[in-house]
């Protein structure tokens, strides 16, 4: 377990500090430094024994393009507008700045690599060009390849299959995304070295997300025999109709459609779940590789003692649980996500000369060394507070708090500040002393288009929506209500509720009892009532 120094961000440098944000797609927290021992993910381990990690921390939406925007902007999707992938905030909701744009305002150079905003109409099709970045953002060439007939099947022909483990010297330009990803990063960063501005370097990968597109070698670390299925992969009795998720993308790939499956609740044959969670786990350790290369090269270039980094994902994965895939729903699964701070000189002690602090590990080694977070943070948090707290950790001014409304304000946050967090001295000192976690709480929505599932229930349109989920995770329980939406005016009625679900952390981890109808539940309802 690493010490925690208090030194001043100051005592780590001469400068400034470099930011390098690091930005996963669909990843759920499934890594060994989260308890999940299944999982081969070592360099990701070694990142979090430097770092303070977030062991409850949640997506405001569990889909990329509302995600991504809340937590870049350091707004709910309500202040967004941004609830599907069709809207440039800037135009239709408010001139809100970002968190590269502001430490582009505060002299950093920002660049950014992959997928970090989603792409398309939301990011007007510029990843918010020229605001956020100094100079154009870099995209993979091979990105184009991911959803086309790439993936070689058992005839021997060519498809577009969600289950895709490829040998890499057989796909157009012989990479893959995620690895010209990581190599324009080092180019970046080699640039920087010898640069007198501070930088921040936001780098977007692509998997775990679909299609599972990945080495076919990483398969190896994952036998079928030793897969198992989620521990409740039925769909809940109690689960109203406008939660359930019906998974659609995943139905549209070649390999999914020919298992001819029934619409909306499946199920997925049991063998074929199977290879979806190995080819997730398997993603994952091939995304750990390519943080281990980036994170290595950051020591080889000696920037460790001067680079904050920050890594996180848009939101998590269904893998089975609730009889459901993918994202898509309010659910622990789809909006719990990894979070964590390496901060030189405050979560780990800075490096002594030439001592590499992330060298790089092969997930491939037969024994590979447990390592324990430098520190864990049980207490709620939001994904939204990554703005914030990133400026304060740099030593930036942090912006001040949203009033409401607050569509006219270009520079403010709507989370957090979780800089408190950093500030322990004694690792002795009881956490709970600091901060009560039952006092921390975790907002997340969904939308839908209707009260049962059906073909556009998981990405529905703006016009489309006529059902809201607004969920309040707390320490204790997780509280959904669906209500009516007006998307015209943006509103939500609060007095027409269409469904409830209410779950107890404690008696029922996995929310598949919805007590929301329960005595039990009533009682506790009628507590949180004003």
């Amino acid at each position: 377990c690493a010490s925690l120094e208090s030194a001043a961000p100051s005592n780590s440098t001469t400068g400034p500090l470099n930011v390098l944000l690091i930005i996963v797609d669909d990843l759920r927290p499934s890594l060994g430094c989260y308890g999940d021992k299944a999982i081969r993910s070592p360099n990701i381990d070694q990142l979090a024994s430097r770092s303070l990690l977030f062991q409850n921390a949640f997506a405001q939406q569990a889909v990329c393009a509302p995600s991504r925007v809340s937590f870049l902007t350091g707004r709910r999707p309500d202040t967004t507008r941004l609830y599907d992938f069709n809207s440039y905030w800037r135009v239709h909701a408010g001139n809100f700045s970002t968190i590269p744009q502001y430490f582009k305002e505060n002299g950093y150079v920002t660049m950014s690599v992959g997928k970090v905003f989603h792409p398309g109409i939301s990011s007007n099709y510029s990843d918010d060009s020229p605001y956020s970045w100094s100079f154009p953002p870099y995209h993979p060439s091979s990105e184009k390849y991911e959803n086309t007939k790439t993936c070689r099947g058992p005839d021997g022909q060519l498809h577009a299959n969600l289950l895709c483990p490829v040998d890499v010297a057989d796909v157009p330009e012989g990479t893959l995304p995620d690895k010209q990803s990581t190599e324009q990063a080092i180019r970046l960063l080699e640039k920087m070295k010898t640069s007198a501005s501070p930088f921040f370097l936001a780098v977007g990968y692509h998997k775990p997300h679909i299609p599972f597109r990945y080495p076919k070698e990483f398969q190896k670390l994952y036998p079928l025999e030793n897969i198992t299925l989620a521990p409740d992969p039925q769909v809940p009795a109690g689960l109203p109709p406008v939660a359930y998720n019906p998974w659609m993308d995943i139905r549209q790939r070649e390999d999914v459609q020919a298992l001819n499956l029934s619409v909306p609740y499946g199920p997925i044959p049991v063998d074929f779940q199977r290879k979806i969670r190995q080819s997730y786990f398997a993603s994952i350790s091939y995304l750990d590789t390519q943080v281990g290369h980036l994170l290595s090269a950051l020591d080889d270039l000696q920037l460790t003692n001067s680079t904050i980094i920050a890594f996180a994902s848009d939101h998590g994965w269904a893998l089975g649980e609730h009889g459901e895939w993918a994202k898509y729903s309010n659910f622990d699964v789809a909006t719990r996500v990894p979070l964590m701070f390496y901060v030189p000189g405050r979560t780990a002690p800075l490096p002594e000369a030439g001592e590499e602090l992330f060298p790089y590990i092969d997930p491939f080694d037969s024994v590979l060394e447990s390592m324990e977070p430098g520190r864990r943070v049980m207490d709620l948090v939001e994904l939204l507070s990554l703005s914030p707290t990133l400026a304060g950790l740099a030593g930036l001014h942090v912006p001040p708090r949203c009033p409401v409304p607050s569509f006219h304000v270009h520079l403010c946050r709507e989370g957090q500040n979780l800089g408190k967090h950093f500030q322990l001295q004694d690792l002795g000192e009881d956490l709970h002393l600091r901060g009560n976690p039952r006092e921390s709480i975790a907002y997340s929505q969904y939308p839908r288009p209707a009260d049962y599932p059906q073909w556009n229930s998981d990405k529905p349109s703006l016009k489309d929506i006529k059902v809201m989920g607004y969920s309040i995770r707390t320490i204790d329980y997780r509280y959904t209500v669906w209500v009516g939406f007006d998307p015209r005016e943006f509103l939500a009625n609060f007095s027409d509720v269409h469904a409830g679900e209410l779950y107890f952390v404690d008696s029922d981890p996995l929310q598949d009892h919805n007590m929301y109808n329960d005595s039990q539940g009533r009682d506790l309802l009628q507590s949180l009532m004003p």
